[in-house]
């Protein structure tokens, strides 16, 4: 495995070779978390077809959990990289603090108020009555235990800003590895465990998280010293919340749009019966697992581009933007053969009923095709993020799925059923790809112009 790249060579050091040096150990630990979740799904399609459609209609809520935690995780390594990086070691362990405990506080408010909507939520979703039990079993246990998934979160973005990438791939990969020991034993009561159905797989993820939590705060409290244990004064917590928020608020923003949508497209497919929502739900596990290439890219890229936005070389943030996009798109061609080749194993795997085989087959034959391009509207999104243009990365994803992924979508199904819906997810992957492309090129060119001015206004004052 190569070494970890050293300071300098974000800014010096072959583009390529250095992005993956970045990269690997983030896929390590994306691929773990994701594979032991998808081995979560696998358990619980042991249980039937209701238990399976009632974990499938929850995907758009807990999301919204993990988004807002994802926006704050954003603007946690961005304030405490740029502290770090100007030397400001007490200033960025004040950052950490003040985010692991707004996080908690934010989450914990959020998970609250879903926990009192429930019933209205998922009957807006499309729930019948008789899957609302399953629902419930499994909702209530993740809200009271959402404090500890988002702590994780967060203090992982914390070690990322110094410069540890390994120690959070790590945490994740031991999370997910305890999940997937955890859940067959409580769902279906193995050895001395009562079997509690779906209420086991709530309680091994909970578990898993709390394994996650204690292991964060003793890594970042005990023994990197990078946060406080105690809370921060009132008027340092303010003035840094007030920093994290800045930034992370639009990115939050951004990625709870995703949710939102998977939302209106879960109601879309419950017209179509709870066989096709339990297939839905085991394709956007699917989609998890096959673009962990991409989302381990969206967290390694930003600090090469922020460092060499900061150095004024936007010829070379330009290239590590078309690398990663070129590399996304030949790695998902691959998967998308994969899994057509796969696909019939994946259908005996997940499917006990063959109206759910029967959609499964058609997701995996049409969406993931356009997965290598959704690739490029996460990568552009994460770079502007990393060029301090959150509300242009927020803009980005309102055009992505306002005004492409669902109108496309929801004429899709109009015409031509749940072929159509997929059809028209990808149709809308592509269009908003190029968009993506171009307004990246145009931004980036814009800041390029901007630093030679200021360069020409130097030199000429000398």
């Amino acid at each position: 495995m190569p070494p970890a790249p050293a300071p300098r060579t974000l800014l010096t050091g072959p583009v390529g070779p250095t992005l993956w040096s970045m990269t690997w150990p983030v896929v390590f630990g994306v691929a773990t978390l994701i594979s032991f979740n998808f081995i979560d799904t696998l358990f619980i399609s042991f249980l039937g077809t209701e238990e399976l459609a009632a974990v499938g209609f929850t995907f758009p809520v807990s999301f919204t959990v993990i988004s807002l935690t994802i926006g704050l995780g954003i603007g946690t390594s961005a304030v405490v990289a740029r502290k770090l990086g100007s030397d400001d070691t007490e200033g960025a362990r004040q950052a950490g603090s003040s985010a692991i405990y707004l996080s908690a506080l934010l989450v914990g408010c959020l998970a609250f108020l879903l926990f009192l909507l429930t019933e209205p939520i998922f009957q807006t979703l499309g729930a019948t009555a008789e899957l609302m039990g399953h629902i419930k079993d499994y909702m209530y246990i993740w809200y009271a235990g959402a404090i500890l998934l988002v702590v994780p979160m967060v203090g992982n973005s914390v070690l990322r800003a110094s410069g540890d990438t390994k120690t959070p791939s790590l945490i994740m990969g031991l999370g997910g590895l305890s999940n997937a020991i955890l859940d067959p034993l409580l769902i279906f009561g193995l050895g001395p465990f009562p079997a509690l159905g779906l209420k086991g797989a709530a309680y091994a993820s909970v578990i898993s998280w709390a394994l996650g939590f204690v292991l964060i705060i003793y890594w970042l409290v005990w023994r990197r010293k990078v946060i406080d244990g105690r809370p921060p004064a009132l008027p340092l917590f303010v003035r840094s919340c007030k920093r994290l928020l800045a930034i992370g608020l639009p990115a939050a923003g951004a990625n709870m749009l995703t949710p939102f949508a998977m939302a209106v497209l879960t109601a879309i497919v419950a017209t179509h019966g709870a066989p096709a929502v339990a297939a839905f739900g085991v394709g956007v596990r699917l989609e998890s697992l096959a673009s962990v290439i991409i989302l381990a890219l969206s967290m390694s890229l930003p600090p090469f581009i922020s460092q060499n936005f900061g150095a004024g070389n936007m010829l070379r943030v330009r290239t590590a933007y078309r690398t990663a996009l070129m590399f996304c798109l030949g790695f998902q061609l691959l998967v998308y053969a994969l899994l057509v080749l796969l696909s019939g194993g994946i259908q005996a795997a997940f499917a006990r009923d063959a109206a759910v085989a029967e959609v499964l087959a058609l997701f995996i034959w049409i969406m993931p095709l356009g997965y290598g391009l959704q690739g490029w509207i996460i990568l552009t999104n994460s770079s502007l993020n990393a060029l301090h243009k959150p509300m242009q990365a927020l803009s980005l994803s309102v055009v992505r799925l306002f005004v492409t992924f669902i109108p496309l979508s929801i004429v899709g199904n109009a015409v031509a059923g749940l072929m159509g819906l997929f059809i028209g997810g990808v149709v809308a992957n592509v269009f908003t790809a190029v968009v993506a492309y171009r307004w990246f090129m145009r931004v980036t060119q814009g800041q390029a112009q901007q630093q030679n001015e200021l360069k020409q206004q130097v030199d000429s004052s000398e």
